[in-house]
């Protein structure tokens, strides 16, 4: 998947939401960021992106990694 480097201002409870939801999820905020704009502008209606499926798939098989070495790690 392509990436594009921007910069965001985000108050600080909101950058501590994505990097603890993040570290959760056993991926970058940066990553956990994408997602979440992904999965907010389909709930509202602005539709899927042409690759949203496999986009999709790829982000299940990395949160089933991150979840694997959380367990793994104690």
């Amino acid at each position: 998947m392509a990436t594009r480097k921007v910069t965001l201002s985000l108050d600080e409870a909101a950058w501590s939401y994505a990097e603890q939801a993040a570290a959760r999820a056993g991926i970058s905020p940066s990553a956990w960021i994408s997602r979440a704009v992904r999965r907010e502008a389909v709930r509202m209606g602005v539709g899927p992106m042409p690759e949203v499926t496999t986009e999709a798939a790829a982000d299940a098989a990395e949160l089933a990694a991150g979840e694997e070495a959380m367990r793994a790690s104690g």
